[in-house]
């Protein structure tokens, strides 16, 4: 581990985006360039006074998962988050079986989204990344491990995840939620692919009947509806839009016209800031 050039490299990193690019407003005149410590801190998942200790060479060696989050807070490309991985005296992931980084250029489009719950996923569906109104609504799903790390799995496997959707929507939900995933599967050809997809044929019968259809579609779009414990039942229209070659997906989710669900959400924004300070 090279804890000179890891500092150095994060600082200038740091000092090179800019609040805007992160949809950060500020309201306050910034006397050094970039991004405060603290702004990086906390969308890399760590406190702020462990990042200022990487940046002055002083922190213990940082795990993997600290580096994927100041891969995605520093808006790193491949390059760089293998030099990071390099420096912090780690095996950088394997880009072939890995799905955890996600292009910068989707990470500034989620910042620019307030109004609506949006998140990143892969075309297994773990998520990657969600901005603040899309866990309010969802919960936080980026921390999860193994299979449950993918929606997927646990629309099929989790009667709690399956409790906050009206009964009469599930079963078409779980036709469509299979279909894409046959799309997936064809489309990766990959070990994770096919692991989730023999999982879910040894642990549920539902998911193992609808597979034998062969049904095969992408999800591009569709009306999902989510009973929040705190606003009620939600409508959205979630709209997918696909990086080109479709392992990763922003999801948004959309008020639907004609319901209260905008009000609904924009008092749950006021409701998680209040909390967050």
């Amino acid at each position: 581990m090279d804890f000179g050039q890891l500092s150095h490299f994060l600082r200038v990193r740091r000092e090179a985006l800019t609040p805007e690019e992160l949809g950060i407003k500020s309201t306050t005149r910034r006397r050094t360039p970039g991004l405060r410590r603290e702004e990086v801190a906390t969308r890399a998942g760590i406190s702020t006074d462990y990042y200022t200790r990487l940046e002055q060479a002083r922190a213990p060696q940082p795990t993997p998962s600290v580096l994927r989050g100041l891969t995605r807070a520093l808006r790193l490309t491949l390059d760089e988050r293998d030099h990071l991985f390099r420096l912090a005296g780690h095996t950088p992931p394997d880009r072939l079986l890995a799905d955890d980084h996600v292009s910068p250029v989707l990470l500034s489009l989620l910042d620019r989204l307030h109004d609506m719950p949006a998140q990143i996923m892969t075309d297994l569906g773990e998520v990657l990344a969600q901005n603040t109104l899309a866990t309010a609504v969802f919960g936080d799903h980026t921390r999860l491990d193994g299979p449950d790390r993918s929606v997927i799995y646990r629309w099929f496997t989790s009667p709690e995840l399956r409790a906050a959707y009206p009964p009469e929507d599930q079963a078409q939900e779980s036709r469509m939620i299979a279909a894409d995933l046959r799309a997936a599967l064809v489309r990766r050809n990959d070990p994770r692919a096919h692991a989730l997809v023999d999982r879910l044929l040894a642990e549920s019968p539902e998911f193992a009947e609808l597979w034998a259809d062969h049904d095969v579609a992408v999800l591009r779009g569709r009306r999902k509806r989510f009973r929040h414990a705190e606003m009620g039942l939600l409508e959205l229209d979630c709209q997918a839009l696909l990086e080109e070659n479709r392992s990763q997906i922003l999801a948004l989710f959309v008020p639907a016209a004609g319901t209260d669900t905008a009000d609904r959400l924009a008092l749950l924004g006021v409701l998680s800031a209040s909390q967050e300070h």
